[in-house]
């Protein structure tokens, strides 16, 4: 089995400093507790498995991070959406996990992580808009318990961006005063104010990832999900370095069905009416898609929480116990239509990226410049678009496409940004 880091595609500086900061992270722990737990410090499953990098732990107050040993108790990963933030949070959890202190692939602590199932490794995946902040003070408050594997208790915040002011506030009393063994996990796009807190990042430390190669990903998705070379390569061209998105393309008809639709687009834009039509269009095939991709978890979730409440019970009192529940299945749908509304903002914007991957490579080819299409099954669209209407023209288009996701990121309704943005690419 490979390690832990094998699915980080092309991010081989973050993946070093990673292995060194496990490797200092378990020297910190056979340090202050070989006496007590010796299977802490025993010899990993290959020659790898002490890393050299390991730095000595031997001043370091037992159970206790020093920062210049290359382990902290905070972590802030960046990068463009696809770079693979939350699988190197991930894989970074799973090797503060190690019982060898690599990130094996092979041991306990290891296949829990990464099968989300280790009890000392907190995930937390906004289903809605925002992270609030009772959400976070329960968790600070459970990350703060000693870990019930002797190792680290570890939390690991998807989309810290969605964090609100007061969750914020609450994270960040948590970090400047941690616990000896919780490590803080945090990924966001950029260490930008409007992303994460200026006081938050300055206690973290950060690890800055890239977009992967096209050829990267594609190696990827021919290892380990065995697509066929020539559409492995197409789907990571077309995904531009989004390893997630090029295996949906690469395996879902309907995620291609879906690109075309959303392709075809510049074409459709022959008049006022055609771009009202366009956005009505794009927002209802983003709208269909979230549905479907959220749908058989609302309906999981409804059935469970039902049968906890008593539904079908035919003792004394199940009847009273199910009306009682109202406000429980109440709770239920708010967060199911918060996590419907995000999802459709996902849907949305990734049509959008394709949308702006198209103007992109229509600019490109007004300046000839020496660089391969993100589209390649559109460039003799883009290639007359170009044409059309010139480098300005084309860059113009691409800036509205971009001003579409910004209004949509500052919570502008979709509609209304999508129909600006169709009208301003069909006037230039």
């Amino acid at each position: 089995m490979p390690d832990v880091f094998a699915d980080l595609v092309g991010q081989a500086e973050a993946v070093a400093e990673l292995r060194r900061a496990a490797g200092a992270a378990a020297a910190v722990l056979a340090a202050g507790a070989v006496d007590r737990a010796p299977a802490l410090v025993a010899v990993g499953p290959s020659s790898e498995a002490a890393p050299e990098a390991a730095p000595e732990a031997g001043d370091t107050e037992p159970g206790v991070l020093d920062p210049s040993s290359g382990m902290t108790h905070a972590w802030i990963f960046t990068g463009p959406p696809g770079s693979g933030r939350s699988v190197a949070a991930r894989a970074f959890a799973a090797a503060l996990q190690c019982a060898y202190g690599t990130g094996c692939g092979e041991c306990p602590g290891c296949h829990t992580t990464m099968g989300g199932t280790n009890a000392d490794v907190r995930m937390v995946v906004p289903e809605g808009l925002s992270i609030g902040v009772g959400e976070m003070r329960a968790l600070v408050l459970r990350a703060a318990s000693t870990p019930s594997g002797g190792r680290w208790q570890v939390v690991v915040i998807e989309d810290a961006d969605r964090l609100t002011e007061a969750a914020g506030n609450a994270l960040l009393k948590a970090i400047e005063e941690p616990p000896p063994r919780t490590v803080f996990l945090l990924c966001a796009p950029s260490t930008h104010p409007d992303d994460i807190s200026v006081t938050i990042r300055s206690r973290c430390r950060v690890v800055p990832l890239r977009q992967p190669p096209a050829t990267a990903v594609a190696e990827v998705l021919v290892r380990r999900d065995g697509i066929a070379p020539d559409v492995a390569q197409w789907a990571a061209s077309a995904a531009q370095g989004h390893v997630g998105r090029a295996r949906r393309l690469a395996r879902d008809p309907e995620a291609r069905k879906r690109r075309e639709a959303v392709l075809a687009v510049p074409r459709r834009l022959t008049g006022v009416g055609a771009a009202f039509d366009a956005a009505s269009a794009l927002i209802e095939a983003a709208e269909a898609e979230a549905e479907a991709s959220v749908a058989e978890a609302d309906t999981a979730e409804r059935a469970a929480l039902e049968t906890a409440l008593g539904a079908g019970g035919t003792g004394r009192g199940a009847a009273g116990a199910i009306r009682g529940a109202a406000g429980q299945l109440k709770e239920l749908e708010k967060r199911q239509k918060s996590r419907a509304t995000r999802a459709q903002r996902d849907a949305l914007d990734r049509a959008l990226v394709d949308l702006a991957g198209f103007y992109r490579d229509a600019l490109t080819m007004a300046l000839r410049a020496p660089v391969d299409p993100v589209h390649t099954d559109t460039a003799a669209l883009a290639g007359a678009g170009a044409q059309k209407w010139d480098a300005e023209g084309s860059l113009r288009r691409l800036e509205a496409v971009l001003a579409c996701r910004a209004a949509i990121e500052a919570n502008v309704k979709p509609r209304i940004a999508v129909e600006a943005m169709m009208l301003a690419l069909w006037k230039g």
